[in-house]
């Protein structure tokens, strides 16, 4: 053993005094994540909230090196699946991705048993989401002047459906019948993928929703489609015209979603959330599918907690008025 000073001493025996606090604090601080992450979905199965769910958890547990599932908490236009998200243990263990509803809730909802904005932590967006104006095969009209037509004619004999109160397919709708000034029978589904089924075996007429829903369903022949809700043409779907372009001049909504924790999640864990989050939206594979659903990651800058706190709020504010002025209201 070497010969020690006895400078070295002190030196020494404070090393080894100090080794049980450093293994202690390593024990006391485990690895994030150590057990898979479940991501609470608040529609059904199927529907484009739940594929883009199910696209980004897959990437996000590469970058974390653990699981990430998804749970179904349909029902109540996605508050349950909210709510579960945010009475749960807020350690990064349950997480909610939800779309546009998150805005509208606080409106819709005037009685809810939680909070729909301080109940949660953002952690960043996911996705804007082009919508489709779309209807059953059968349809008799093979455009979107041919269906303001029909739909003005026919209003007691046309129906529209959509995934719930609160639903994405609701709110376009909302806007759908605001634009033309026509109030329509709405049908509606606990969920966007039961509706769609029941748009293409032709048991109701029209819908308008995500094209992570209908893309592939318009390609197929299944379903008509009519016109995208937004400003520019959809690279996946580049052959149907905007609503501006087809007659219905400044009608455009977008479905955006977000990744969210429960209030209180310890910042460093929401921070390395959303930095799998922001991996994942780079992810080659993910991009590609979202390319073929009709949509894209939002850039890197919006998927973090500050970003999407403020466009969320900001939101927020946009749909009161809207909601409000409709009078609809889901409780």
């Amino acid at each position: 053993m070497p010969h020690l000073t006895r400078r070295a001493l002190p030196a020494l025996a404070a090393s080894v005094l100090a080794a049980p606090a450093a293994v202690s604090t390593a024990v006391a601080q485990p690895r994030f994540p150590d057990r898979p992450i479940t991501i609470i979905v608040p529609f059904a199965a199927g529907g484009p909230t739940d594929t883009v769910a199910r696209l980004v958890a897959e990437a996000m547990g590469r970058d974390l090196g653990g699981t990430v599932v998804v749970e179904n908490v349909g029902g109540a236009g996605g508050t349950l699946g909210a709510q579960r998200t945010a009475q749960a243990r807020p350690d990064g263990y349950t997480l909610l991705v939800h779309h546009i509803g998150m805005s509208t809730i606080p409106t819709l909802y005037r009685r809810l048993a939680y909070d729909a904005v301080n109940g949660f932590e953002t952690v960043g967006l996911i996705t804007e989401v082009p919508m489709t104006i779309v209807g059953k095969r059968g349809i008799q009209a093979n455009n979107l002047q041919e269906l303001v037509a029909l739909v003005r004619r026919e209003r007691d004999r046309i129906n529209l459906a959509n995934a719930g109160v609160g639903a994405a397919s609701h709110l376009c709708g909302l806007l759908f019948q605001s634009a033309l000034n026509v109030p329509l029978t709405t049908v509606p589904y606990r969920g966007t993928g039961p509706a769609m089924n029941d748009l293409v075996a032709g048991t109701v007429d029209l819908m308008c929703d995500q094209t992570t829903n209908t893309t592939e369903q318009i390609r197929a022949g299944t379903i008509r489609a009519f016109a995208v809700t937004t400003n520019q043409r959809v690279a996946a779907l580049a052959d149907l015209p905007t609503a501006n372009e087809a007659g219905l001049p400044n009608f455009e909504v977008s479905v955006w979603h977000g990744l969210y924790a429960p209030r209180n999640t310890p910042a460093e864990i929401v921070n390395r959330l959303s930095q799998a989050l922001q991996a994942a939206l780079r992810d080659p594979g993910l991009v590609r599918r979202f390319a073929d659903l009709g949509t894209e990651p939002v850039a890197q800058d919006r998927a973090t907690p500050a970003a999407h706190r403020q466009f969320w709020e900001a939101d927020i504010a946009r749909w009161r008025p809207i909601i409000q002025a409709a009078g609809q209201f889901a409780d």
